[in-house]
């Protein structure tokens, strides 16, 4: 029998965030996967840095990813915005010719063609914004409304502009297109922002298998703990399959 390998599970959190969501994933993946949560420019550690709000400048400040030939499979998995920079991650290092993910995985957010009433919100005031991330339950639980204003609002901005270039260039050919890996879409059971009869769009967005899971909860799902538990066995059966 082949021995399992190793598989890297890099990691991209939503709009606004850094990497907290992803604190406990060595703990909750257990051995043989390792989670590698990558910080955006413009929070946490890298907060003096300016944040990307283009397509071009996000790969730009991708490329150390794909600097060296990955000795072991690996994983992607985007949440909300991060679900479009997976995508968008994927797509060029296809175009590239680089070694692609064993699986992308993108969890609460919309295929690129669908409707996106919060990412055109990016310019709306902050009480109007505020109000559409409540109707999306897209402002996480406990948050001090003025620490989000000041701190999370400006980062938020950026992020949906971002999201909002994301989706431009997937729509175009020149850009976008299917990715010729298999694809796995997980919504949250009470998630309005990606529910999973929308989420069943990203079919259309491989050449791969698709598969689609539910898990427990809303927009902030990738806090809890049912999703890395999913994504153990996926990235365990990558492992044993050596690709």
């Amino acid at each position: 029998m082949a021995r399992e390998q190793g598989v890297r599970l890099v990691c991209f959190a939503h709009a606004g965030a850094g990497t907290s969501a992803f604190h406990r994933w060595s703990e909750l993946l257990g051995p043989g996967v390792t989670p590698d949560p990558h910080l955006l420019p413009g929070r946490d550690g890298r907060r003096r840095e300016a944040r990307v709000t283009t397509r071009e400048a996000l790969l730009e400040d991708l490329a150390g990813l794909t600097d060296e030939q990955p000795d072991t499979p690996y994983v992607l998995y985007g949440h909300s915005l991060g679900a479009l920079v997976a995508y968008t991650l994927t797509r060029a290092l296809h175009v590239k010719g680089l070694p692609l993910p064993a699986l992308l995985v993108v969890g609460g957010c919309p295929p690129p063609d669908a409707p996106g009433r919060l990412v055109s919100a990016a310019d709306a005031p902050d009480d109007e914004l505020l109000g559409i991330l409540e109707d999306f339950d897209a402002v996480p639980p406990g948050t001090d409304p003025s620490v989000f204003h000041r701190f999370v609002f400006p980062v938020l901005r950026d992020d949906l502009r971002l999201a909002a270039a994301l989706r431009a260039a997937a729509l175009d050919p020149s850009t976008g297109g299917p990715v010729p890996v298999p694809l796995l879409a997980v919504s949250g059971s009470e998630d309005p922002v990606g529910p999973a009869a929308l989420l069943e769009g990203w079919r259309g967005w491989t050449t791969g298998r698709f598969t689609s899971r539910t898990v427990p909860g809303g927009h902030f799902f990738v806090r809890d703990g049912e999703l890395p538990q999913l994504l153990r066995r996926a990235c365990r059966m990558v492992g044993r399959a050596g690709r």
